[in-house]
């Protein structure tokens, strides 16, 4: 079984759930994408309760594709529903650099999405999608997201994850259409 990693933040936003490798801070491979933005939120996301509370933060131990066992769990003790959660998550559909957020939706071959989609009984949760490109063919796929990113590749995914960070004011507030708007900008020409 391949670990792979994603990120779920909760209820506007309480929560979130993040799986990622030990001992890196950075990101060197695509599959390595969800832990660096979950970094990211620990220090920005520490809120008030005038200002939204705690977010809650888990770091499931399960393979990729047992996701949502940890998410459930949160979900159902903090009584969170689906369309509260927010799942981030690397995006073989997307060209590196580039993300959206959706809600609900498929789960176009990723075995995490597929699990928290089982175990919350719905899809109608959030996603945030992190591009890091197609290898071309489907059979270099878990070979793709394993081994670092060509060096634009991963200066756009790197840039991404930085994007990603600086907008998800909108997102923990639970106003998601400014969200979309600001994440859904297609990254500019890299300066000379």
């Amino acid at each position: 079984e391949t670990q792979m990693n994603e990120i779920v933040i909760a209820e506007a936003v309480r929560s979130a759930v993040g799986r990622g490798h030990k001992g890196t801070l950075s990101t060197k491979r695509p599959d390595e994408l969800a832990a660096d933005v979950l970094r990211g939120l620990i220090a920005r996301v520490n809120r008030p309760p005038d200002q939204g509370g705690p977010l809650w933060l888990l770091e499931p131990q399960t393979y990729m594709n047992l996701s949502g066992q940890s998410v459930a769990a949160l979900a159902r003790f903090f009584k969170i529903a689906p369309d509260e959660i927010l799942v981030v998550h690397d995006e073989l559909d997307l060209p590196p650099g580039q993300m959206r957020l959706k809600q609900g939706g498929g789960a176009a071959g990723h075995n995490g999405l597929k699990d928290i989609h089982a175990r919350l009984g719905s899809p109608d949760f959030w996603r945030l999608r992190l591009g890091i490109g197609h290898p071309g063919s489907r059979d270099e796929v878990v070979d793709y997201v394993l081994r670092k990113p060509a060096p634009d590749d991963r200066t756009a995914i790197e840039d991404c994850v930085s994007r990603s960070l600086a907008s998800l004011e909108p997102v923990l507030a639970g106003d998601m259409t400014r969200a979309m708007m600001a994440l859904h900008k297609k990254p500019g020409p890299a300066a000379p």
